[in-house]
């Protein structure tokens, strides 16, 4: 088929910004209905599974991350700590809290309340998160117990025994799930219907991973943080659906077209940049403008990575058997997001010379120890390895409260003194 080229770009915002609005749109009509829904994390969230039982899933983590771009997180955390919980836990939780105290209601409409809870164990905050809605609501919890990585750069795969041995602990718990989500829908289980929505997780992934890699390209045809993130919202929040497949093959041929066409997301791109951790959602789009300003470009991102449910892999469930390859997806998906927290410096060794770096930009939250702890070390580790420079803010991914936009211009007006000083004393 042949499209025109002006028609392709941009295309992937808006479809992407439509899918999100009929997203929410269809969770605000379950809500009304006082139907069930799934409450689910990005690292990890089987909505393959929970769809084979039609079961809406809900990202709390999304819903929250919308209050702090909408602006009105604040209102949402106030009401949270005038309840009584802390200023120091995660501000994603403290958001969700003041949402369920508001009977659901949202920016973009009202969420379902939860049938059913499904975590890993990938963050340390989603077991305590679910003891939340089951002391308010009775929620029935189910955690996947997702066996880690025992040491950077030992990721076993399918065939290795020690996988294997843990893929079995997987199916197992999984096959736990089955029963309860059958108990909650009064359905059974389909295997049919999962392998089904395995196929469009498929064909998600492989595109999602050809998007990643164009970015190779100079100059990169999209911005990893703003842009990225809303692929990201549809990646999780419609994965193994068919409109999720064909957006992310549009997409994908959109950004193929902008590629060979050198078509960026700057009219100059002057300094390509790795971004590690969480954004700044409470000034997101003034956060990017202070890189972009300068010429400076995220071409890619360890928030891409961690928070895709293994979309970034490009990894293929095999279809034969279902439920031991959504094992073995969620083994490979919830390691990889692990890694790409713990272990970023492994992810940015493989950013440097694929995606052609300029600098890196660590970014510290006060909301979310789990990414941000170790990041300090993560950035000196990197500096010992690569002549490469870098860049550590700190602000929060949630409350503006302890945003500085000041301070951070400051330090990253600074920084890209310092990127051309660098550069110029490389040529000469």
């Amino acid at each position: 088929m042949v499209h025109n080229g002006d028609a392709l770009v941009g295309r992937g915002l808006e479809d992407g910004a439509a899918l999100f609005r009929q997203w929410f749109a269809s969770l605000d009509a379950v809500a009304r209905r006082g139907e069930p829904a799934a409450y689910v994390f990005v690292m990890g969230s089987v909505a393959e599974l929970l769809r084979s039982f039609d079961l809406p899933v809900v990202f709390p983590e999304i819903n929250s991350l919308q209050t702090a771009v909408r602006h009105v997180a604040h209102e949402y955390l106030d009401d949270a700590e005038d309840y009584g919980y802390s200023p120091d836990i995660c501000a994603y939780v403290k958001a969700d809290v003041g949402l369920q105290m508001r009977g659901g209601v949202h920016p973009a409409g009202r969420v379902p309340k939860p049938a059913l809870a499904v975590l890993t164990n990938a963050c340390n905050t989603y077991i305590k998160w679910a003891e939340i809605w089951e002391r308010m609501y009775g929620t029935p919890v189910v955690t996947i117990d997702v066996p880690g990585t025992r040491r950077a750069g030992l990721t076993p795969w399918p065939g290795d025994p020690d996988f294997e041995r843990d893929r079995a602990y997987v199916v197992r718990q999984l096959t736990e799930l089955i029963t309860v989500c059958e108990r909650v829908t009064g359905r059974k289980f389909d295997v049919d219907r999962l392998r089904e929505n395995l196929r469009g997780a498929n064909d998600l992934t492989a595109s999602f991973k050809k998007v990643l890699d164009l970015n190779r390209s100079r100059p990169a045809p999209f911005n990893a943080v703003t842009d990225g993130t809303i692929y990201l919202g549809v990646a999780n929040g419609l994965r193994g659906t068919p409109e999720a497949a064909k957006y992310f093959a549009d997409l994908h041929e959109e950004m193929a077209h902008k590629a060979a066409n050198r078509i960026g997301t700057l009219n100059e791109e002057r300094y390509r940049l790795a971004f590690v951790g969480v954004p700044c959602y409470p000034i997101f789009r003034r956060f990017n403008e202070m890189f972009s300003e300068w010429g400076g470009t995220f071409v890619s991102s360890t928030y891409l990575w961690f928070a895709s449910g293994g979309a970034a892999l490009g990894w293929q469930y095999e279809l034969q058997d279902p439920i031991a390859s959504l094992a073995a997806g969620l083994l490979v998906g919830v390691r990889q997001a692990m890694d790409n927290m713990f272990f970023a410096d492994t992810a940015l060794d493989q950013m440097v010379d694929g995606f052609g770096l300029d600098g890196v930009v660590f970014h510290s939250v006060k909301s979310c120890r789990t990414v941000s702890t170790g990041l300090a070390d993560a950035r000196r580790s990197f500096s010992t390895r690569h002549d490469i420079p870098s860049l550590f803010l700190e602000s929060d991914m949630m409350d503006r409260r302890v945003v500085s936009e000041a301070q951070l211009k400051n330090r990253v007006d600074a920084f890209f003194e310092g990127l051309a000083t660098h550069r110029a004393g490389r040529a000469s």
